[in-house]
């Protein structure tokens, strides 16, 4: 997976976990609202304990949404309310609730567990407190078991609860692999409309917005950067007297021999047709005349091939840095200018003129 999937997997996570975490707020106060009122009804029906226990697990929910709120750490605001849940509904196995009517709140359990887990995890939770609940169920005798159940009830609870878990399963594995299926979707869409197809280099559109981002790091921290426009010479001669086939063979192979000449942070774009412009971050004006010599080098020594004939193939390229230039449309508009002197001079060049080779572009070896 290329750095841009994963960053857009990552971000396409964040926003699951920030979604996740608006519902656990809106389903933790209405746990509280819920706790208080059932509370409240057992304590008109003269069942003080019941009550008591009730409202305590409601401000177990209020100090878990408060530390939330606090701290905004996520991971710990899931693992708490689940922990709270299934306190609770230990209890209510244990107690039997009002009327022995407490197991029948663990029908909430399965869709939540695996909304805030992942299903590994949720099915270790269920299957828990599935085991809890037998016990209970089987051993009514137990010190801490204060309910016995009928027969009938354990068996069509069993069932019921069976089913349900299966269900939330297949729903919300359903739902995740949906998910991910979209998110892919839009990065190869996303990554189609940034993207020349046939070298597969940045396009046009996808520089564009990388200048800008350049830019205003420069006005806000001084970060220089530089950019080099390219052009193929006189390739129109390749596709006319070798066909167009070999003018996309030229394009693809000068592609590659950027990236392998290029740093990590660099980046190149097909500006259009034969163009070529790269984007030099943190660069200085010698340091990328000394890049752009090299490339001009890597080129004309280089042997270009199709079908078993040399091309002639050479480049020339104007070199412009940000401190020559008050915005991104004068930068590259003095690279173009420079551009054109290099072809005027008679092509395979590069200006302005490389009068120092000695300083060397960061992360680049020479060759």
């Amino acid at each position: 997976m290329s750095q841009l999937s994963q960053a857009r997997f990552q971000t396409a996570e964040e926003d699951e976990e920030a979604r996740v975490s608006r519902v656990l707020t809106w389903l933790s106060l209405m746990a509280i609202v819920f706790l208080v009122a059932i509370g409240a009804k057992s304590l008109a029906s003269s069942h003080l304990e019941h009550a008591a226990t009730l409202w305590f697990f409601a401000g177990l929910v209020c100090v878990n949404l408060l530390v939330f709120w606090r701290t905004r750490n996520r991971n710990l605001n899931k693992s708490g309310m689940l922990g709270i849940v299934a306190l609770l509904f230990a209890y209510l196995v244990t107690s039997g609730g009002e009327s022995n009517t407490g197991p029948l709140w663990l029908y909430v359990f399965p869709p939540l567990v695996f909304y805030l887990t992942d299903l590994k995890t949720g099915t270790a939770m269920l299957a828990g407190c599935l085991v809890f609940t037998a016990i209970v169920f089987q051993f009514p005798e137990l010190p801490f078991v204060k309910a016995e159940y009928h027969s009938d009830f354990k068996i069509r609870f069993f069932a019921t609860i069976t089913f349900e878990s299966v269900f939330c399963y297949v729903l919300e594995a359903s739902r995740r692999k949906a998910r991910n299926e979209l998110v892919g979707l839009a990065i190869t869409h996303e990554q189609a409309a940034r993207t020349d197809e046939l070298t597969g280099l940045a396009n046009r559109r996808d520089m564009q917005q990388r200048l800008t981002g350049e830019f205003v790091r420069y006005q806000r921290a001084g970060h220089h950067f530089s950019v080099v426009l390219i052009d193929l010479d006189l390739f129109k001669r390749i596709n006319d007297e070798y066909s167009h086939t070999a003018g996309d063979a030229v394009l693809k192979q000068f592609a590659g021999l950027m990236r392998d000449i290029l740093r990590q942070s660099d980046l190149a774009a097909r500006w259009g047709g034969e163009e070529f412009l790269i984007l030099l971050p943190d660069t200085s004006l010698l340091q990328a005349l000394s890049l752009a010599e090299r490339l001009r080098e890597e080129v004309e020594q280089t042997e270009f091939l199709f079908q078993g004939r040399r091309l002639p193939v050479s480049i020339s390229a104007g070199v412009c840095s940000i401190t020559q230039s008050d915005s991104v449309e004068h930068l590259l508009k003095q690279a173009d200018i420079n551009l054109y002197e290099a072809k005027n001079a008679g092509r395979n060049r590069i200006a302005p003129r490389v009068r120092n080779r000695a300083a060397p572009v960061p992360g680049v070896k020479p060759s």
